[in-house]
């Protein structure tokens, strides 16, 4: 804390009073991490234009990135001696712990093995289980019933809002490892302003499905190539109450899954192949940000990236 400007601070006996922690300021959040930005370029970071969160330092051909949320960090590299200097010089500028190699990280486990890297968010389903009660369910095969028909009734049966609303939320933080539920967690994330018994029965699905396999997680594995491709899917007019169509990507870079997505589209399509096209649309732009991603990363790919789709109206107006 500085004293304020214009106060005359000759009385050595006088405190200023502070009416408010700096937690409780809404700027509180920018000027943090405003202030760990100067740190890190005055050591020769460069902030990543595709990711603002990632800063990244390229010297002798190799490469060191940090990347942060809030004040949890990951920094990782292929130059050990600049990833040295980095620790010492962050604890000159800041108070922090160095907790060695990665092993958790805000809820996420990862393992490492021969075949590769493996995340997982084991630890965090259990948990959800536990305080749900429903850690001796009977498991469910798949996360949502096919064709379920969830909507907006006139008549439908409300249930427990701030319950509901809390499930989603870890439901929605889940699906961070489990791409398996994004879909089954867009659709009854819709229906956070009046959720009724059905809805509430499909996110207790939802759970019966995690019971199956709680340790589900990502692989990543080393296939000898940065191949980008991407997949695209729609389900036309999905949607019971609007008629909108919903959109599904997922892409892989050098053979491993990184990104996926399952979102109502913003309008309502009136062809499938219309539906498709929009899907292929996301699925381009995702594409496009993770070519972007690797080039700033000294990684740019060689080969043509390639988008999948089963459509073959859409391919052709493509």
């Amino acid at each position: 804390m500085d004293i304020p400007h214009g106060y005359n601070t000759t009385q050595t006996e006088t405190v200023c009073r502070l009416r408010k922690a700096l937690y409780g300021l809404k700027q509180s959040p920018r000027a943090w991490f405003g202030r760990f930005t100067v740190a890190m370029k005055n050591n020769g970071f460069k902030q990543c234009n595709s990711d603002h969160t990632l800063f990244l330092k390229h010297r002798k051909g190799k490469v060191t990135a940090l990347i942060i949320y809030v004040d949890d960090m990951i920094i990782t590299g292929n130059d050990k001696q600049e990833i040295s200097q980095l620790q010492d010089y962050l604890a000159t500028e800041f108070e922090m712990k160095d907790l060695g190699g990665l092993k958790y990280f805000l809820g996420i486990e990862v393992a490492r093995s021969q075949q590769g890297i493996f995340l997982s968010q084991r630890k965090y389903v259990l948990d959800l289980l536990t305080d749900t009660g429903m850690l001796d369910c009977k498991p469910a095969d798949t996360p949502i019933i096919q064709n379920h028909h969830l909507g907006e009734y006139p008549y439908q049966v409300p249930t427990n809002k701030e319950r509901y609303q809390r499930l989603v939320g870890r439901l929605i933080y889940l699906s961070h490892t489990r791409p398996d539920i994004s879909y089954a967690v867009s659709v009854v994330s819709q229906f956070m302003h009046s959720p009724s018994e059905d809805h509430m029965n499909a996110v207790l699905r939802i759970l019966r499905y995690l019971k199956c396999a709680p340790g589900k997680g990502l692989m990543f594995s080393k296939h000898g190539h940065l191949n980008i491709d991407g997949y695209s899917d729609v389900d036309w007019a999905g949607n019971v109450t609007d008629r909108k169509s919903t959109s599904g990507y997922f892409t892989f870079v050098g053979g491993n899954l990184v990104t996926w997505r399952s979102k109502k589209q913003n309008v309502v399509a009136l062809s499938s192949a219309e539906a498709e096209f929009r899907g292929m649309t996301k699925g381009i732009c995702e594409l496009l940000w993770l070519r972007k991603l690797l080039t700033e990363l000294g990684y740019k790919p060689t080969s043509t990236m390639n988008l999948f789709c089963d459509n073959k109206a859409a391919i052709a107006i493509a």
